[in-house]
């Protein structure tokens, strides 16, 4: 068994293409074909089943690629781990983020970080909250952006923003002119529209209503908080919004913002990474200078 045997199956299984995933690995699809056959010849089982359409993993082929990448992720470590202990500053850092949170925070970080260890490539990762939890959960991010709560156990974080989360309202709403805080149980009749299942921010709106005692009454959801904003604004109905997400400028798509009354609810952002993952010095800087940076802009 190869060491580039365990990226041909890894990008495989990721491709679920040969051809793709030959043109990824900057190899002939004939010769990746080939190293497949000889590797499941020499490990006496199939690791995907080929039809004419697919590529899909077996079950042993599950196994493998689980396996596989733990093996390629304890390398990188291994690799980073050296190259602290030679004290280089070259690197690469794989960070995974929130899309619209990371639109209002990495602005602010990158630069600075850049600044300090240009030699270091970032490469951002995108995706939902349970499929960042994933990634980190595997090591195929050395970091991540997110917001509690976390469901993967095997993750560990560092708290670095604590923001305010405020109602956001049609601009003729009947609450819209209140100059007090709002009570969270006087909204128990009012629409609600959430994120869909699998966004990290759903779970915290649902929480404080179920905190106040209720379950909202949900009339609209989507995938994207910034299309929520705007039916909100268009008079579809109500939502919960954190503060650093909330609009600056004021148009026909801008909602009323309203402070809630307290214990007002927070929304915690942390950097998370895998526990016992050894976090090299580009990750432990890259740490420092998110907690110093946003302290500095968000009062974390």
């Amino acid at each position: 068994m190869e060491f580039r045997q365990l990226q041909y199956v890894i990008q495989i299984a990721k491709e679920k293409n040969f051809s793709r995933a030959a043109e990824k690995l900057h190899i002939a699809q004939p010769s990746l074909s080939q190293q497949l056959s000889k590797l499941e010849k020499e490990i006496g089982v199939l690791l995907f089943r080929r039809t004419t359409n697919s590529v899909e993993l077996t079950h042993a082929g599950s196994v493998f690629v689980k396996k596989a990448q733990g093996i390629l992720d304890n390398i990188e470590q291994l690799k980073q781990e050296l190259d602290d202990l030679a004290h280089m500053r070259k690197g690469k850092l794989v960070v995974g983020s929130l899309s619209i949170t990371g639109s209002h925070v990495l602005p602010i970080v990158l630069p600075i970080f850049a600044e300090q260890y240009p030699e270091i490539e970032i490469v951002l990762v995108e995706d939902t909250p349970s499929k960042l939890e994933q990634l980190t959960a595997s090591g195929q991010t050395d970091l991540s952006l997110l917001a509690l709560p976390l469901f993967e156990p095997s993750l560990e974080w560092v708290p670095i923003i604590e923001e305010e989360i405020v109602l956001a309202v049609p601009p003729e709403h009947h609450l819209a002119k209140k100059s007090e805080p709002i009570r969270i149980e006087s909204l128990r009749n009012e629409p609600f529209i959430v994120l869909k299942k699998g966004q990290g921010f759903r779970q915290n709106a649902l929480e404080i209503c179920e905190k106040a005692g209720f379950e909202p009454r949900i009339v609209f959801e989507s995938t994207n908080i910034e299309t929520i904003q705007s039916l909100v604004a268009a008079g579809m109905g109500i939502t919960f919004i954190p503060k650093m997400i909330t609009r600056s400028s004021v148009n026909a798509l801008t909602p009323v913002y309203l402070p809630l009354a307290p214990p007002s609810p927070i929304r915690t952002l942390v950097i998370a990474s895998r526990k016992g993952r050894y976090l090299s010095r580009a990750a432990e800087a890259f740490i420092e200078t998110m907690k110093q940076t946003t302290e500095q802009h968000f009062g974390g």
